[in-house]
């Protein structure tokens, strides 16, 4: 080999380390928005758990009777 084929395959390994560094970087920032989300998801599920049982144990005597209603001013 001569000396400009071996700077030119170090001169390639280089480029090929620093896209594998970026890769990694890269990586390691989507998971961490991947688990901040999954923490998210989890959180607005119990919420949203909370929330139907709580509608679903509403008692329907608190509402008001539609025919009961006096019209809007309006009207």
């Amino acid at each position: 080999m001569t000396e400009k084929q071996i700077i030119e395959l170090e001169n390639r390994i280089n480029d090929l380390e620093c896209q594998l560094a970026f890769q990694e970087e890269t990586i390691d920032t989507l998971n961490d928005a991947l688990s901040q989300q999954q923490l998210q998801i989890s959180k607005m599920l119990d919420q949203m758990k909370y929330v139907v049982g709580k509608v679903k144990n509403m008692d329907s005597s608190n509402l008001a009777d539609p025919s009961e209603e006096t019209p809007p001013p309006h009207y």
